[in-house]
Protein backbone atom coordinates (compact mmCIF):
# COMPACT_ATOMS: atom_id res chain seq x y z
CA UNK A 1 0.00 0.00 0.00
CA UNK A 2 3.04 2.26 -0.44
CA UNK A 3 3.19 3.33 3.19
CA UNK A 4 -0.56 3.97 3.52
CA UNK A 5 -1.95 2.74 6.83
CA UNK A 6 -4.79 0.29 6.29
CA UNK A 7 -8.09 1.68 7.51
CA UNK A 8 -11.66 0.49 7.84
CA UNK A 9 -14.14 2.68 5.98
CA UNK A 10 -17.91 2.80 6.38
CA UNK A 11 -19.32 4.36 3.22
CA UNK A 12 -23.05 4.86 2.72
CA UNK A 13 -24.66 4.48 -0.70
CA UNK A 14 -22.05 2.39 -2.57
CA UNK A 15 -24.29 0.91 -5.24
CA UNK A 16 -23.56 3.71 -7.73
CA UNK A 17 -22.24 7.21 -8.28
CA UNK A 18 -19.68 8.85 -6.03
CA UNK A 19 -20.23 6.28 -3.29
CA UNK A 20 -19.25 3.47 -5.63
CA UNK A 21 -16.20 5.40 -6.82
CA UNK A 22 -15.14 6.11 -3.24
CA UNK A 23 -15.49 2.45 -2.27
CA UNK A 24 -13.65 1.12 -5.32
CA UNK A 25 -10.73 3.48 -4.78
CA UNK A 26 -10.47 2.66 -1.09
CA UNK A 27 -10.52 -1.09 -1.77
CA UNK A 28 -7.93 -0.74 -4.53
CA UNK A 29 -5.70 1.21 -2.13
CA UNK A 30 -5.81 -1.74 0.29
CA UNK A 31 -8.36 -0.46 2.77
CA UNK A 32 -11.34 -2.41 4.10
CA UNK A 33 -14.75 -1.01 3.18
CA UNK A 34 -18.13 -1.62 4.73
CA UNK A 35 -20.59 -0.29 2.15
CA UNK A 36 -24.29 0.29 2.66
CA UNK A 37 -26.78 -0.68 -0.04
CA UNK A 38 -30.55 -0.90 0.03
CA UNK A 39 -30.99 -4.05 -2.08
CA UNK A 40 -29.59 -7.57 -1.77
CA UNK A 41 -28.65 -7.64 -5.46
CA UNK A 42 -26.45 -4.59 -4.92
CA UNK A 43 -24.88 -6.27 -1.89
CA UNK A 44 -23.66 -9.16 -4.03
CA UNK A 45 -22.25 -6.80 -6.65
CA UNK A 46 -20.37 -4.82 -4.02
CA UNK A 47 -18.93 -7.89 -2.30
CA UNK A 48 -17.59 -9.07 -5.66
CA UNK A 49 -15.25 -6.06 -5.78
CA UNK A 50 -12.94 -7.74 -3.27
CA UNK A 51 -14.39 -10.53 -1.10
CA UNK A 52 -11.70 -10.02 1.54
CA UNK A 53 -12.03 -6.22 1.76
CA UNK A 54 -15.53 -5.23 0.55
CA UNK A 55 -18.30 -5.99 3.05
CA UNK A 56 -21.85 -5.05 2.07
CA UNK A 57 -24.33 -3.84 4.65
CA UNK A 58 -27.99 -3.82 3.63
CA UNK A 59 -29.26 -0.67 5.30
CA UNK A 60 -31.52 2.26 4.51
CA UNK A 61 -30.01 5.31 6.22
CA UNK A 62 -33.51 6.67 6.85
CA UNK A 63 -34.24 3.64 9.07
CA UNK A 64 -32.71 5.37 12.05
CA UNK A 65 -33.69 2.69 14.56
CA UNK A 66 -31.69 0.07 12.66
CA UNK A 67 -28.47 2.03 12.27
CA UNK A 68 -26.78 1.58 15.66
CA UNK A 69 -27.18 -2.21 15.69
CA UNK A 70 -26.14 -2.49 12.04
CA UNK A 71 -22.98 -0.50 12.64
CA UNK A 72 -22.13 -2.46 15.80
CA UNK A 73 -22.63 -5.76 13.95
CA UNK A 74 -20.35 -4.61 11.12
CA UNK A 75 -17.63 -3.52 13.51
CA UNK A 76 -17.71 -6.90 15.24
CA UNK A 77 -17.20 -8.60 11.90
CA UNK A 78 -14.76 -6.25 10.18
CA UNK A 79 -13.19 -4.09 12.87
CA UNK A 80 -13.45 -0.60 14.36
CA UNK A 81 -14.43 2.08 11.88
CA UNK A 82 -11.69 4.59 11.17
CA UNK A 83 -13.46 6.61 8.45
CA UNK A 84 -17.17 7.28 8.02
CA UNK A 85 -18.16 8.65 4.62
CA UNK A 86 -21.76 9.88 4.66
CA UNK A 87 -22.44 9.75 0.94
CA UNK A 88 -25.99 8.38 0.61
CA UNK A 89 -28.59 10.92 -0.44
CA UNK A 90 -30.44 12.23 -3.45
CA UNK A 91 -31.47 15.43 -5.18
CA UNK A 92 -34.94 16.93 -5.25
CA UNK A 93 -35.85 19.27 -8.09
CA UNK A 94 -38.96 21.38 -7.72
CA UNK A 95 -40.18 24.93 -7.25
CA UNK A 96 -40.74 25.45 -3.53
CA UNK A 97 -44.35 26.58 -3.97
CA UNK A 98 -45.13 23.51 -6.06
CA UNK A 99 -43.43 21.05 -3.70
CA UNK A 100 -44.99 19.34 -0.70
CA UNK A 101 -44.00 19.13 2.93
CA UNK A 102 -43.59 15.40 2.35
CA UNK A 103 -41.01 16.21 -0.34
CA UNK A 104 -39.14 18.34 2.20
CA UNK A 105 -39.30 15.72 4.95
CA UNK A 106 -38.04 12.97 2.63
CA UNK A 107 -35.18 15.17 1.43
CA UNK A 108 -34.01 15.97 4.95
CA UNK A 109 -34.51 12.36 6.09
CA UNK A 110 -32.00 11.10 3.53
CA UNK A 111 -29.61 14.05 3.35
CA UNK A 112 -29.50 15.23 6.99
CA UNK A 113 -31.15 12.96 9.54
CA UNK A 114 -29.65 9.75 8.13
CA UNK A 115 -26.09 11.10 8.14
CA UNK A 116 -26.53 12.39 11.70
CA UNK A 117 -27.75 8.96 12.84
CA UNK A 118 -24.70 7.37 11.21
CA UNK A 119 -22.42 9.85 12.97
CA UNK A 120 -24.03 9.11 16.33
CA UNK A 121 -23.48 5.39 15.74
CA UNK A 122 -19.72 5.68 15.11
CA UNK A 123 -18.82 8.50 17.50
CA UNK A 124 -18.70 6.50 20.76
CA UNK A 125 -16.05 4.16 19.35
CA UNK A 126 -14.06 6.93 17.71
CA UNK A 127 -14.16 8.97 20.90
CA UNK A 128 -13.01 5.99 22.98
CA UNK A 129 -10.12 5.30 20.58
CA UNK A 130 -9.32 9.03 20.31
CA UNK A 131 -9.15 8.90 16.52
CA UNK A 132 -11.37 8.84 13.46
CA UNK A 133 -12.44 10.86 10.46
CA UNK A 134 -16.00 11.74 9.49
CA UNK A 135 -16.51 12.92 5.91
CA UNK A 136 -19.92 14.30 5.06
CA UNK A 137 -20.57 14.57 1.34
CA UNK A 138 -22.45 17.82 0.94
CA UNK A 139 -22.47 19.74 -2.36
CA UNK A 140 -21.56 23.07 -3.85
CA UNK A 141 -25.33 23.45 -3.32
CA UNK A 142 -24.55 23.54 0.39
CA UNK A 143 -22.96 26.94 -0.12
CA UNK A 144 -24.36 28.37 -3.35
CA UNK A 145 -28.01 28.17 -4.36
CA UNK A 146 -29.92 27.75 -7.60
CA UNK A 147 -33.64 28.10 -8.25
CA UNK A 148 -35.55 24.86 -8.43
CA UNK A 149 -33.56 22.92 -5.85
CA UNK A 150 -34.45 24.82 -2.68
CA UNK A 151 -35.09 21.69 -0.60
CA UNK A 152 -31.85 20.08 -1.76
CA UNK A 153 -29.82 23.21 -1.03
CA UNK A 154 -31.49 23.51 2.37
CA UNK A 155 -30.53 19.96 3.26
CA UNK A 156 -26.93 20.43 2.17
CA UNK A 157 -26.63 23.81 3.94
CA UNK A 158 -27.82 22.00 7.09
CA UNK A 159 -25.26 19.22 6.73
CA UNK A 160 -22.52 21.79 6.14
CA UNK A 161 -23.40 23.58 9.37
CA UNK A 162 -23.63 20.34 11.33
CA UNK A 163 -20.24 19.24 9.99
CA UNK A 164 -18.51 22.47 10.94
CA UNK A 165 -19.98 22.58 14.45
CA UNK A 166 -19.32 18.87 15.02
CA UNK A 167 -15.68 19.33 14.08
CA UNK A 168 -15.30 21.82 16.91
CA UNK A 169 -17.00 19.47 19.38
CA UNK A 170 -14.79 16.46 18.67
CA UNK A 171 -11.42 17.99 17.78
CA UNK A 172 -10.08 17.43 21.30
CA UNK A 173 -10.74 13.67 20.89
CA UNK A 174 -8.54 13.36 17.81
CA UNK A 175 -11.57 13.07 15.52
CA UNK A 176 -11.51 15.02 12.27
CA UNK A 177 -14.58 16.20 10.34
CA UNK A 178 -14.61 17.29 6.69
CA UNK A 179 -17.47 18.50 4.53
CA UNK A 180 -16.75 17.36 0.98
CA UNK A 181 -18.64 19.58 -1.46
CA UNK A 182 -18.69 18.32 -5.05
CA UNK A 183 -19.64 20.31 -8.09
CA UNK A 184 -21.10 18.57 -11.14
CA UNK A 185 -19.80 15.00 -11.47
CA UNK A 186 -20.60 12.46 -14.14
CA UNK A 187 -23.00 10.37 -12.06
CA UNK A 188 -26.74 9.77 -12.32
CA UNK A 189 -27.56 12.45 -9.70
CA UNK A 190 -29.43 14.52 -12.29
CA UNK A 191 -30.95 11.47 -14.00
CA UNK A 192 -32.89 8.61 -12.47
CA UNK A 193 -31.57 9.42 -8.99
CA UNK A 194 -33.29 12.80 -8.88
CA UNK A 195 -36.80 13.20 -7.52
CA UNK A 196 -38.71 15.74 -9.62
CA UNK A 197 -41.90 17.46 -8.53
CA UNK A 198 -44.36 17.91 -11.43
CA UNK A 199 -44.79 21.46 -12.69
CA UNK A 200 -48.15 23.10 -12.00
CA UNK A 201 -47.83 26.91 -11.72
CA UNK A 202 -47.29 28.71 -15.03
CA UNK A 203 -45.80 31.79 -13.37
CA UNK A 204 -42.60 29.81 -12.77
CA UNK A 205 -42.20 28.60 -16.35
CA UNK A 206 -39.74 31.32 -17.35
CA UNK A 207 -37.44 30.44 -14.46
CA UNK A 208 -37.87 26.71 -14.22
CA UNK A 209 -38.29 25.38 -17.75
CA UNK A 210 -34.80 26.41 -19.00
CA UNK A 211 -33.18 25.12 -15.80
CA UNK A 212 -34.86 21.73 -15.99
CA UNK A 213 -34.06 21.37 -19.71
CA UNK A 214 -30.41 22.34 -19.22
CA UNK A 215 -29.96 19.93 -16.31
CA UNK A 216 -31.42 17.03 -18.25
CA UNK A 217 -29.31 17.88 -21.32
CA UNK A 218 -26.13 18.02 -19.24
CA UNK A 219 -26.79 14.67 -17.57
CA UNK A 220 -24.00 12.31 -18.67
CA UNK A 221 -21.78 15.22 -19.76
CA UNK A 222 -20.89 16.74 -16.40
CA UNK A 223 -17.33 18.12 -16.26
CA UNK A 224 -15.94 16.16 -13.30
CA UNK A 225 -14.71 12.58 -12.96
CA UNK A 226 -15.94 10.48 -9.97
CA UNK A 227 -12.68 8.49 -9.97
CA UNK A 228 -10.73 11.69 -9.37
CA UNK A 229 -13.11 12.67 -6.56
CA UNK A 230 -12.29 9.32 -4.97
CA UNK A 231 -8.56 10.02 -5.17
CA UNK A 232 -9.18 13.39 -3.52
CA UNK A 233 -11.01 11.62 -0.69
CA UNK A 234 -8.04 9.27 -0.17
CA UNK A 235 -5.74 12.30 0.00
CA UNK A 236 -7.93 13.89 2.66
CA UNK A 237 -7.85 10.89 4.97
CA UNK A 238 -4.04 10.76 4.81
CA UNK A 239 -3.64 14.45 5.65
CA UNK A 240 -2.42 15.42 9.12
CA UNK A 241 -4.65 18.49 9.02
CA UNK A 242 -7.51 17.76 6.61
CA UNK A 243 -9.74 20.61 5.47
CA UNK A 244 -12.90 21.53 7.32
CA UNK A 245 -14.48 21.94 3.89
CA UNK A 246 -13.22 20.96 0.46
CA UNK A 247 -14.92 21.94 -2.78
CA UNK A 248 -14.38 19.50 -5.65
CA UNK A 249 -14.32 20.74 -9.21
CA UNK A 250 -13.37 23.95 -10.99
CA UNK A 251 -17.07 24.59 -11.58
CA UNK A 252 -17.76 24.52 -7.86
CA UNK A 253 -14.80 26.77 -7.11
CA UNK A 254 -15.86 29.34 -9.69
CA UNK A 255 -19.42 29.55 -8.41
CA UNK A 256 -18.30 29.69 -4.78
CA UNK A 257 -15.80 32.48 -5.46
CA UNK A 258 -18.52 34.42 -7.31
CA UNK A 259 -20.76 34.11 -4.26
CA UNK A 260 -17.96 35.27 -1.95
CA UNK A 261 -17.52 38.38 -4.08
CA UNK A 262 -21.24 39.10 -4.13
CA UNK A 263 -21.53 38.56 -0.37
CA UNK A 264 -18.62 40.87 0.37
CA UNK A 265 -20.10 43.59 -1.86
CA UNK A 266 -23.50 43.32 -0.20
CA UNK A 267 -22.02 43.28 3.32
CA UNK A 268 -20.07 46.44 2.52
CA UNK A 269 -23.10 48.14 0.97
CA UNK A 270 -25.21 47.53 4.07
CA UNK A 271 -22.46 47.89 6.69
CA UNK A 272 -23.82 51.09 8.23
CA UNK A 273 -27.23 49.55 8.82
CA UNK A 274 -25.64 46.34 10.11
CA UNK A 275 -23.71 48.29 12.74
CA UNK A 276 -26.63 50.54 13.72
CA UNK A 277 -28.21 48.16 16.24
CA UNK A 278 -25.94 48.52 19.28
CA UNK A 279 -26.76 50.45 22.44
CA UNK A 280 -25.35 53.97 22.44
CA UNK A 281 -22.74 54.68 25.11
CA UNK A 282 -22.13 57.98 26.86
CA UNK A 283 -19.02 58.39 24.70
CA UNK A 284 -21.10 57.98 21.56
CA UNK A 285 -23.50 60.70 22.72
CA UNK A 286 -20.84 63.24 23.57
Amino acid sequence: MSGITEKTFLITGVSSGLGRAFAEAAVQAGHRVIGTVRREMDAASFAALAPDRATPLVLDVTDYAAIADAVAHSERGVGPIDVLVNNAGYGHEGVLEESSMNDLQRQFAANVFGPVAMIQAVLPGMRERRRGHIINVTSMGGFITMPGIAFYCGSKFALEGISEALGKEVAAFGIKVTALAPGQFRTDWAGRSMDRTPRSIADYDAVMDPIRAARQAKNGNQPNDPAKAAQALLSIIEADQPPVRLFLGADALGLVNHKFEAMRAEITRWEALTCSTGFETAHDQS
